[in-house]
């Protein structure tokens, strides 16, 4: 977890949501349902999770939710299938790859929350202009710590006419690495998430080539859990889309400095014009999905990508992956 960098933290003890009467109102007369959440690796883009936390927004639904700590991107996945935990967030290229190594896996996703992809590629300063067609020629480290961002940014190249083969990609190193290569000159693109761009951007030490959700929608986050778990917590589950689809409504009428402030603790390593500066752009991209349904285009987008770059052996199966009975 340390390489993912100063976007990533994980929480040292679980986190029960405060039943605080004036956030919850009336739900305070419910029985709650209490829910174990397993975090994926602390990230920016997952504001809205962190945000709907916060904001006592599951607890409104009337679900106690216990957000418990990851150790390593895709730790909740195995959390889920030991029973450690109820529910996950995170790619729903895990739930792919179980059904591409097991018909019928145990994994499904519902209630999709991050619908592009947030990524991005960022060059020094000395790049004055850029296309995908100039990565080949260049100094490149893509993102070693989770295969999505990869296998996503290989089928823009494949799409470009460009064989990612060609590439002189660096050998595999975190983020962090990275982006201090791009600054002194070691490297000359690296692809990253935020607040890496942000940080870039206030030094003056690199600039945005390219940003992956440009490419349109592509099923990023959404929750993951089992089929046994929703039949256990059926009304749990798809109390916590309802919360979801409060956070997307609230998302609509908040500006990026205030969900700075509410996500703020969950980030206290990162400066508050950063933070802000990259909720913004994340926003501006529109990266958060405005409604829980998973897209269909977007989870056809994600497969293709994972296939196309060797990580399934078959196109994946939207009802074999998402469960929609819960929104």
């Amino acid at each position: 977890m340390a390489g993912l960098g100063p976007a990533i933290h994980v929480f040292t003890e679980s986190s029960k949501v405060t039943r605080d009467e004036s956030k919850i109102g009336a739900a305070s007369t419910i029985n709650f349902m209490p829910i174990k959440l397993k975090e994926n690796f602390r990230a920016i883009f997952y504001a809205p999770f962190y945000a709907a936390h916060a904001l006592g927004l599951f607890a409104n639904e009337g679900v106690e939710v216990e957000l418990v700590s990851s150790f390593a991107p895709g730790d909740g996945v195995s959390a889920l299938l030991d029973g450690k935990a109820d529910v996950t967030w995170g790619g729903p290229m895990r739930v792919m790859k179980a059904n591409d190594l097991q018909p019928n896996s145990p994994l499904v996703c519902f209630c999709e929350v991050v619908g592009r992809d947030p990524f991005y590629l960022i060059g020094g300063p000395h790049i004055a202009s850029f296309e995908l067609r100039d990565l080949p020629r260049l100094r490149f480290a893509a993102v070693s710590e989770v295969p999505t961002p990869w296998m996503c940014l290989q089928h823009d190249l494949r799409e470009q006419g460009i064989d990612p083969s060609r590439l002189a990609r660096a050998p595999a190193r975190p983020m962090v690495e990275n982006f201090d290569a791009v600054r002194n000159g070691a490297l000359d693109v690296v692809q990253v998430f935020e607040p890496y761009p942000s940080m870039a951007l206030q030094t003056g030490t690199g600039r945005i080539l390219y940003a992956a959700a440009a490419r349109g929608p592509t099923t990023y986050t959404t929750f993951i859990t089992t089929r046994a778990a929703i039949e256990r917590h059926r009304a749990a589950l798809a109390a916590m889309t309802r919360a979801m689809r409060r956070m997307q409504r609230w998302l609509r009428r908040h500006d990026a400095e205030k969900l700075g402030e509410i996500a703020a603790p969950f980030f206290p390593d990162v400066a508050p014009e950063i933070l802000a500066s990259a909720l913004r752009r994340y926003g501006e991209a529109g990266i958060w999905s405005s409604t829980s349904e998973s897209s269909r285009q977007g989870f056809t987008r994600l497969g293709a990508s994972l296939l196309s770059g060797g990580f399934i052996s078959s196109s994946p199966r939207y009802q074999e992956c998402v469960d929609e009975s819960l929104g």
